[in-house]
């Protein structure tokens, strides 16, 4: 729905048999926008109550959304295109946040913020409002994680109760059906270098007479598995390089006097494990790149001004070149080993010495295998991202 240039504000609150508490939280807006002379709607965005949740709103001035998909992000997103405002306040119609004391996020949205966020922490949680693997591991290791992986300083990402312009949200292209809707709006606001601030608030103690739509361990991982999805670097990039560096000084301690001086060696198998850790690497760090050129291609993040410039260095022809060299190598390698053993040698003269370069040829001849075909890949994924 398009916007009315008369509504400023509109107040969606997703809904799933909240007949308890959806009366107060109505109430509370309707004060809120009459008492700051505020232009504005209540919208419900009701996701299969079966209860009278849907009688209630409209009854107390709301104006009800129905949201066929399942989901907590489903049910905002449905109320948030139906929103008619140029700003939205987003909260949960259990009764845990104060509709009344939404002061500080219209006066931060009309300094031109594009996001505020709720912090539940720099406010108040009141007794019982919040369980303790929430307040002290859950969210705190979940919103560490993201301020991590995406530079950010918002430090609850998974608070309910946040206000926003609707035309930058909008913008986003927010996907998740579920309880990361929160971390996916976080999370690409960043990415798309959003004005984004946070502001104190309560959380209360809900007045639910039902268990929670909250689903701690399943919810929690698919706010982690979110976070990893959107940062390459965090998933691919940095395991990898690690992965790289364990497999080098696996196959030192072997090949190259032990440099590291670590104080294991064991034998052929440090070169059988070096070489495991170096491949599974390398795959997972082009793996980084594959996922950031495909993310631009479909716009789901912006383009990258230093990807754009890695790529103008190290273009096909330069990863076939590097590839090709690899493989060389490796070939090269193997004759001189052939030259030296034999093509058929005898099962005693397969001694340590040849056999550990043997593997040392195999692994360059992967490598290179894998850097030809990356380079013909990403030139396919940049093709389609100038397509589009």
């Amino acid at each position: 729905m398009e916007q009315d240039s008369t509504v400023e504000l509109s107040i969606v609150m997703p809904c799933l048999n909240e007949s308890a508490t959806l009366p107060v939280c109505i109430d509370k807006a309707i004060r809120f926008l009459k008492d700051n002379n505020i232009k504005g709607e209540i919208i419900v965005s009701d996701n299969g109550s079966s209860d009278d949740s849907k009688k209630i709103a409209v009854s107390h001035g709301a104006r009800v959304i129905d949201s066929s998909e399942p989901g907590y992000g489903n049910a905002l997103l449905a109320g948030i295109k139906a929103a008619k405002g140029k700003y939205i306040i987003m909260g949960d119609s259990d009764d845990s946040y104060d509709f009344y004391d939404l002061n500080k996020f219209i006066v931060q949205l009309r300094q031109g913020y594009d996001l505020v966020v709720g912090n539940r922490f720099q406010g108040e949680i009141k007794p019982g409002a919040m369980p303790f693997m929430h307040r002290y591991i859950g969210n705190p290791l979940l919103s560490g994680i993201g301020k991590l992986f995406f530079k950010t300083k918002v430090g609850d990402f998974h608070c309910g109760l946040r206000g926003f312009r609707k035309d930058s949200v909008l913008r986003l292209d927010l996907q998740a059906p579920g309880m990361e809707f929160a971390s996916e709006m976080i999370v690409k606001s960043v990415i798309f270098h959003y004005k984004i601030c946070e502001v104190p608030i309560v959380l209360h103690m809900d007045g639910r007479e039902r268990a929670s739509h909250l689903r701690k361990w399943r919810d929690g991982w698919r706010h982690l598995e979110f976070l990893l999805i959107y940062s390459p670097r965090w998933l691919f990039l940095y395991p990898g390089m690690v992965s790289i560096l364990l497999g080098i000084i696996f196959i030192d301690a072997v090949l190259f006097n032990n440099i590291f001086n670590i104080p294991v060696n064991l034998g052929m198998n440090s070169i059988i494990y070096g070489i495991m850790a170096i491949v599974a690497g390398y795959q997972a760090v082009i793996f980084s790149f594959f996922s950031k050129v495909y993310a631009e291609s479909q716009g789901l993040i912006p383009p990258d001004p230093g990807i754009r410039r890695l790529f103008r260095e190290f273009n096909l022809r330069i990863m076939m070149a590097g590839g090709a060299f690899m493989i060389l190598f490796s070939i090269i390698l193997l004759i001189l080993i052939i030259n030296s053993t034999g093509i058929h040698p005898p099962v005693n003269s397969i001694n340590f010495f040849s056999t550990k370069y043997i593997l040392l040829s195999a692994l360059s001849f992967i490598l290179g295998t894998q850097t030809t075909l990356a380079g013909f890949f990403l030139h396919i994924l940049r093709l389609k991202g100038k397509g589009n």
